[in-house]
Formats: C-alpha cells, structure tokens, sequence
C-alpha cells in the first residue's frame, strides 16, 4: 500500500520528486552549513505564493474562464479562435505566470475546438498556447518565475527589465501570431454527433479538463455572477497589492500578510489549494543551484562560458535543467542580468523540459486525447508525434528569437 501511494506520488509530482533528488545529490558536495541559509530567495518565494493564492481565488469564481469564453465567443472560424485563444494565453500568462495561464486555458481551448469540430487544430493550439504561455510572460517581471527570481537578485530597475524585455517579447508575439495565419486554415464550425458512449471518461478532477459526461469540465466553468462582483473587485485589489510589492512600492510581508488575513475571511479554500508543491520545487532548485555554486570545478566552467555569452549559455541551460534552475544556477556567475534574463526567457522553447510549463501542455494533450478516443484527427497525432511538433516548433522559435535578441544583448 505504502509502495503504491509513493508510486503514485512520484508519477503526480514528478518534477518535485527531480528537483529533490537533485538537491540531495549535491549535499556530499557541499555539507550542510550557515550558507544553505542565504540560498533561499525568501520575497521570490513570499511573491509567489501571493500571485498563486490570489489567483486561484480568481479563478474560483469564474473570472479568467468568463473572460476568455466571451472573448472567444466573438470569432466563428478555427483561424480567429485559435488565435483568441493563444492571444488570451499570452495576456493572461503576463499577470498569472505561464503555469497557471495553461492549467485554464488548455481546457477551454479543447472544449471551444472539440465542441466545434476543429479538433484538427488542437494539437498546433496547444502548442502555440505553451510559446504563448512561456514567452508572453517574459515581458514583466511576475510573468515567469524566473523573471520574479532574478529581477529581486538583481534588483532590476523596472524600466531597465522592460527595454531588455521588450524586443523578444515583440518577436515572440509577432511570430505566434504568424504561425496561427499560416497554420489554421479559417474553417466554420461543423455540426458534431454526440458519441456519450465513446467519449465518456471518469477523471480525478485535479488533473485538469475532462468530465464524467465526456465534455470539458472547462465549458461549465462557472461565471462571474452579480453577487460574486464584491469579491472579484476585492481579490484584483489584492493581486495589485502583490504586484505592487513585486514592483518595490509595498513591503512583501505587509502584501503576503494581507492576501493570507483576506482569503482567511472569504476564501479559504484558495489558499489551501495553492501548489505547495511547486513553491518547494522552486526551494529544492535554490538549494541544487546554491551547492553547485559552491563547487570549484562547476563555478570555474560557468564562470569562464558566461563571460563568452550569457545568452547561449542561459538558453543551453535551459533545454537541459529547465530555465527557472538555470536562471538560479547562473545568476551566481554574472553581474551582466541582461543578456541571462534574455537566455533563460527564450530558453523557455526548445525541449520539452526547457519550462515546466511545457510538461503542463503535454500531460493536458494526453488526458484529452485518452478522452476522446473516436475523433480520428486526434488519433492520428499520438503523444509522440505531438512531441515531435512540439520540438519542431519550438525550435524553430528558439533559433529565431536568438539570432534576433544577440545584437541587444
């Protein structure tokens, strides 16, 4: 019993169970001491979870869901409803972190293409909407976790991160929004038989989209409702409140303090459901890059290849290790944030571990095509032949956006 709950823990929490070992790993490196103390980013981690809280407190009521579905709702072809769809993504992932804005987003995508009968278009959404996620974020410092991580290290003046940001970003958009012209074509919807036998599925809801009935749980998300609004208006202002302590004009305890004492009075349940689990991959990567910094050979390698250019080096690390322990690991070999905060953001494309967001995309691609078996368009695309997209279409955007950033760097 004991074996099979572990199992199950490692196959939910994989990425915390990497990140663990990761960091146990380096501790015969480095033992134990004083230092392990000044690893931990304490306002990137109070930040966080202030942005994780209130957010979820947001979607509980329906805000992000209702405003996408409306958004969606005003564009009858596949082209225009991709593209609202990944455009929505890209918005909301600047204000809720790419994670959160795929864990919304991916399941009203599928409901809106299934529902229309342009599930031939999903798997290409989902991956647009994953670049959306992790390069629209790029462009403000609570975005990513990485920019939250090293705008504090650095203490970036915020007109500095914005202009080195600014030209990425600006590629980024205009290159997703190209790919969804020229990749969708702009089919009307077509009128869809129900299959309740085939398409039925049982689901833990905490993985994400799928119904009992075999529709997306996403397309009864419920709506902001006139009685709700109070407590709408109350937790933007609270989000404003963390994103003004991100911003320097508020104290982060006086803002982490004031989201726990609101949603302690009117939405308990948002804080209980906060991923601990991701704030404690995000403390195991502080200690994992921390260890390693303090390792001769290590510090001596990076040191030498981030003087030659942090930006490929920035953007390597990431395809390997993932861009948030990247950024944490190299932060401790430059001064120069400029040209890492460039490589760590678009190092987000690439591999499928290059952001852990990615691995969101993938797992959500998976349970929807397990749950809609007699759709032959998505039959035909197996989780390896998505993979296979995937890597295609995020190289080709990794190897784009670094030729274009490398002369602002």
């Amino acid at each position: 019993m004991l074996a099979a709950r572990l199992a199950r823990f490692a196959r939910e929490r994989t990425v915390l169970v990497v990140s663990a070992l990761a960091a146990l790993a380096t501790v015969p490196l480095v033992p134990p001491d004083e230092a392990y103390l000044g690893y931990f980013d304490l306002k990137t981690l109070a930040c966080l979870f202030g942005i994780l809280a209130v957010v979820g407190a947001l979607r509980g009521i329906g805000l992000f869901e209702h405003a996408a579905r409306l958004l969606v709702a005003r564009f009858a072809t596949c082209r225009s409803a991709v593209a609202a769809l990944v455009g929505s993504t890209l918005v909301l992932s600047m204000f809720a972190t790419n994670d959160l804005a795929l864990i919304m987003m991916l399941p009203l995508s599928a409901a809106t293409l299934l529902k229309a009968g342009w599930e031939r278009s999903l798997p290409f959404a989902f991956i647009m909407q994953n670049l959306a996620a992790n390069l629209g974020g790029m462009i403000l410092p609570f975005g990513n976790p990485q920019n939250l991580y090293l705008y504090e290290r650095f203490s970036i003046p915020l007109g500095d991160f914005l202009s080195i940001m600014a030209p990425p970003f600006a590629v980024s958009v205009a290159l997703i929004a190209l790919c969804c012209v020229l990749f969708v074509k702009p089919d009307a919807p077509r009128a869809m038989k129900k299959r309740a036998t085939e398409e039925r599925v049982a689901k833990d809801p905490r993985d994400g989209a799928l119904s009992d009935k075999g529709e997306l749980a996403c397309a009864d998300a419920p709506r902001v409702s006139s009685a709700r609004r109070p407590r709408a208006l109350a937790y933007a202002a609270l989000l404003a409140l963390v994103i003004a302590s991100v911003f320097r004009l508020v104290p982060y305890p006086v803002a982490v303090g004031a989201v726990v004492v609101a949603l302690g009075a009117l939405d308990r349940r948002a804080l209980r459901t906060v991923d601990w689990g991701l704030l404690l991959t995000f403390a195991c990567f502080f200690v994992f890059a921390g260890n390693l910094a303090r390792v001769p050979a290590v510090e001596a390698f990076f040191s030498y290849w981030m003087n030659e250019s942090a930006l490929l080096v920035g953007a390597g690390a990431s395809q390997i290790i993932s861009n948030f322990p990247a950024a944490v690991l190299l932060s401790h070999f430059t001064d120069s944030y400029a040209a890492l905060l460039v490589g760590v953001n678009v190092g987000g494309a690439g591999t499928i571990v290059a952001s852990l967001a990615s691995l969101i995309t993938f797992n959500e691609y998976r349970i929807v095509r397990r749950g809609f078996p007699s759709r032959p368009a998505l039959a035909r695309v197996t989780p390896g032949a998505y993979l296979a997209r995937f890597t295609v279409y995020n190289a080709a955007f990794l190897a784009v956006l670094l030729l274009a950033c490398a002369p602002f760097v």
